[in-house]
């Protein structure tokens, strides 16, 4: 995205126009903007569009930032878009997509399958406070079962250490957490694989990150 600023007024000294940019994207991650991350971008169309290429509209698929839903976007004649490329979706569409819908898992081509997994494991990795903080939150569903047995491998023994641990003080990223946590090894993956069950399995009874809200601040 393009962000058009004012240059810097004769009187500012002379890294004025450095801190502005940077506390702009400072607040750029505070605010209450919707984002994704561009999975796929086919510039003429879906292969299984049967009018002539030249009447295919540009399409690409992405992954919501906050809640992982997936999305496919109907494009302008001129947009240009890359693997990866995060897009604000709220309060203003991107430049370059007219319109954005919500889609399932099987509704993705096979690039943007083999893409989605790559970039849940850039989400979580960027926003790593937000998703150690699940550790440090999960709370019980009900007198048998916790939020965090519904992570992959994490039975009675290991959620009990989980839990005895973050009362000794919370967790304070990825590399905290395995090493405070004795048999969790790869918290960061774990939630990936999660998400990715999620993603994939659309008659889990519970969910605790695909569309579900999650705070919009970095902390």
């Amino acid at each position: 995205m393009n962000d058009e600023r004012d240059p810097a007024s004769a009187s500012d000294p002379p890294d004025a126009s450095e801190d502005a940019a940077d506390s702009d994207a400072e607040g750029a991650d505070a605010d209450d903007s919707v984002y994704a991350y561009i999975l796929e971008y086919l510039p003429h169309g879906r292969a299984d569009d049967d009018r002539p290429q030249h009447r295919r509209s540009a399409v690409a698929y992405g992954l919501g930032e906050r809640d992982f839903r997936l999305f496919e976007f109907d494009l302008t004649d001129d947009a240009e878009f890359g693997i990866d490329d995060r897009v604000v979706l709220e309060p203003e569409t991107a430049s370059g997509i007219e319109r954005a819908r919500r889609v399932d898992y099987d509704d993705l081509n096979r690039g943007a399958r083999q893409e989605l997994e790559y970039v849940v494991e850039d989400i979580i990795e960027a926003n790593e406070s937000r998703f150690v903080d699940f550790y440090n939150d999960a709370e019980p569903i009900s007198l048998r079962l916790h939020q965090l047995n519904l992570l992959p491998g994490i039975g009675k023994k290991l959620r009990n250490n989980i839990l005895d641990a973050r009362k000794r003080g919370p967790f304070e990223s990825f590399a905290d957490l395995s090493e405070r946590v004795s048999g969790l090894h790869s918290p960061k993956e774990t939630l990936v694989e999660r998400v990715m069950e999620e993603l994939r399995d659309d008659d889990l009874k519970y969910r605790i990150f695909v569309g579900v809200d999650a705070p919009t601040a970095n902390k």
